[in-house]
Parts: C-alpha cells; sequence; structure tokens
C-alpha cells in the first residue's frame, strides 16, 4: 500500500531542499500533501518561494511566525496535532534542523505515525546552536534516517541508532541546486539588474544570531569581507536578511562603502548569484553546500560547520569574523584547487528517499523534472 505522506516545512531552505521530493512524488503521483508552519514570517523571504519555484501552493500555512524558540515550537506542535488529526499520514517528512522539523518530528513520534528525517545525522558539535539540539532531537526520534553522506552515516552509527533506521541517499542540495539552476537561468534578471554581467563580484550573507547579534563580531564580518573585496577591487553584495538589517540600524554601524547592502532576493536570483560569484561569505549551512555544488568557493564565518565534507573537499574555509582570519580563508580557499567534486552524491536523493519509504519510483528517473 503506498503511504500517505505529509512534508513539514517552514524556512527557506526548507523548501528548496524538500522540492525535489516533492516534486518526485508530483511525477510518480504519490499521495501527500504539505504543511507550512509560517516559521519564516516574511512573504519576500519564504511564501513567494511555491511560485519562484513552480510547485504547488501549500495545503496548509499555520501562519506561526515569530517568537522565542519555546513559544515557536509549543504553537507549531499544538497546530500541527491538529493537522495531522486531519490529514491522518502513514508518514511524516521533516528536513534539517529547524523549529519547523523539531515540532513535526515531536508530533509525529507521540501518534502511531512513521517519522522520515531528510538530511540526518549532521553535526556542529556546538550545542550553542539551537539547530545542533533540534537535529539530534529528531535524529533520536525518527524511524527513517536519510544521511546525506557516508560520515553522516557514520555518525548516527555511532550514537547507537541501529543500522535498520540509516539509509544514506546523497543530498538533496544536488538534486535541488541541479533543478533550481535550470529555472534561474530561464528566469532571472539579477546579474543585468545589478549591472554585475560578465564582472566579478563577491556575495555575502550573515544571519546567524552568534554573528550578528553582536555588535563587534558583526562589524568585524562586515570589515572583513569589505577588506578582501577592497584588495581584490571588487563589488560585494549583500542582500540582507530584515533581522540582520534591524541589527545594522541597532548597533549603528558602519556598512562600507564596498558592501552594497540590497533587500532579500527571491531563490532563484540569490541562486543566479552563488552560480556567478568569484567567492561566497556566509554563516549558513544551506550555502556552504550550494556553493560546493556550483564550484563557487566558500568563506564560512563560524568556528564550526556542519558540513564538514565542503572543507575536505577544498569548497570551504572557516574564518572568524576578523579582517584578518576572513581575508586569509578567502585567499586560501581561492588559491585551492577549485576543481573538486561535490561530496554530496549525484542527484537523485529524492528518489532513494522515496523508494524507501514505498513509494513506486519507476516513473521517476532521468532529466531534470522542471
Amino acid at each position: 500500500m503506498t503511504p500517505r505522506i505529509v512534508f513539514v516545512l517552514g524556512t527557506r531552505p526548507e523548501i528548496v531542499k524538500l522540492a525535489p521530493i516533492i516534486r518526485a512524488c508530483d511525477r510518480a503521483g504519490a499521495d501527500y500533501s504539505v504543511v507550512h508552519t509560517g516559521q519564516h514570517y516574511s512573504e519576500r523571504l519564504d511564501g513567494v518561494f511555491f511560485d519562484d519555484l513552480e510547485l504547488a501552493a501549500p495545503e496548509y500555512n499555520l501562519e506561526v511566525g515569530s517568537g522565542d524558540h519555546a513559544a515557536q515550537t509549543g504553537e507549531m506542535v499544538t497546530r500541527l496535532g491538529e493537522v495531522f488529526d486531519r490529514e491522518s499520514p502513514d508518514v511524516v517528512v521533516v528536513q534539517g534542523d529547524t523549529n519547523s522539523a523539531f515540532a513535526g518530528g515531536i508530533v509525529a513520534s507521540k501518534r502511531d505515525v512513521t517519522l522520515a528525517h531528510v538530511e540526518a545525522g549532521l553535526r556542529s558539535f556546538n550545542r550553542e546552536m539551537p539547530e545542533e539540539i533540534n537535529r539530534v532531537l529528531v535524529d533520536h526520534a525518527a524511524d527513517y534516517l536519510f544521511a546525506p553522506t557516508d560520515e553522516a552515516g557514520d555518525q548516527l552509527r555511532t550514537e547507537a541508532l541501529p543500522d535498520r533506521r540509516i539509509e544514506v541517499t546523497g543530498n538533496t542540495v544536488v538534486d535541488a541546486v541541479r533543478q533550481h539552476d535550470v529555472l534561474a537561468r530561464k528566469k532571472s534578471d539579477v546579474l543585468a539588474e545589478l549591472d554585475l554581467r560578465g564582472a566579478p563580484f563577491a556575495l555575502v550573507t550573515a544571519h546567524r544570531p552568534g554573528n550578528v547579534d553582536d555588535p563587534e563580531r558583526f562589524q568585524g564580518l562586515l570589515d572583513g569581507v569589505a577588506r578582501y573585496a577592497d584588495e581584490r577591487g571588487l563589488p560585494v553584495v549583500y542582500p540582507v536578511h530584515p533581522r540582520s538589517r534591524e541589527k545594522i540600524d541597532d548597533f549603528d554601524l558602519d556598512v562600507p562603502d564596498a558592501v552594497d547592502c540590497i533587500e532579500p532576493l527571491n531563490f532563484l536570483d540569490f541562486l543566479r548569484l552563488e552560480s556567478e560569484a568569484e567567492v561566497v561569505f556566509t554563516d549558513s549551512g544551506g550555502v556552504q553546500e550550494e556553493a560546493c555544488v556550483l564550484g563557487t568557493p566558500c568563506v564560512t564565518i563560524r568556528e564550526s560547520t556542519e558540513r564538514p565534507e565542503t572543507v575536505a573537499v577544498g569548497s570551504n574555509v572557516l574564518a572568524e569574523p576578523t579582517p584578518e582570519s576572513i581575508g586569509q580563508a578567502a585567499t586560501e580557499v581561492r588559491q585551492g584547487p577549485n576543481d573538486w567534486d561535490s561530496p554530496f552524491g549525484d542527484g537523485h536523493a529524492a528518489e532513494r528517499i522515496l523508494e524507501t519509504l514505498g513509494v513506486d519510483v519507476t516513473a521517476v528517473s532521468g532529466e531534470v523534472p522542471v
């Protein structure tokens, strides 16, 4: 019997990485629904993705919005319980390390519902990050642990999770980047709009509380990116998350002239910039992966990463939020071999995940389905 699947998501990385599985469900004729928690409450950052990525709108939008972690997660748990009662899923699929994934995992584990965790086994080993707590707890509750790499699968085994739950599928980021790069090249005019066509430039994202909630660290990050860009003669494009914009204003930070702060971009425009940038500076886990798949050198401004494979292949170097550390890391990653092979699989993770869940994927293979 084909399972009834409910996807729970609430942030842009979840939409991006679950999109290939949702598309595969459509092509396989699977029975599924999508629940959007509304964890990211900015329509520009989040809801518009479904149109951009040519996905059907979610059947449910819980519109939970902002709040502290406990209040936000509690509200999700309550509302997801009502949805699950109505939908009676056989399988709940969550992705990554968000409060939405955690809430979906809690509610599924309290019912007679199979819980599947996409991107299982990632660890930063920094328990001060709320994302680390989320991903560990979801892994230990899940019935299916879809690990993106052998290393992630091995990490799950070190935590005494049984082999029968673990399936190394590759990372859906490869499926997603391949599919969405086709859409971006077809639909995005961002290079022309920003007068960057054919010109080298740097791209920066910064939104994690560990960086942007500390004025000294945030200023050091901006100064470091600008110093490197000035030395290279590069413009810097910084699509600023609303929360980061608020911190710049609250702290009265000095944004260097080299850094062009623009409004948040839709995902296809951002992916186009990632693909063409000379180097990306980020504190985002998803951007580390995307840059690696796209062949773009990346500097991650964090003390640790749950994507160590990117560092191992040479696509990514870690840096402290200081001009010296950022400049050194950018020089190192750009002087590297720059011909790395993606460590995240062959772009067919979505098919493997659905097949493991009991969906007939005979018709789901071959060409990029966009």
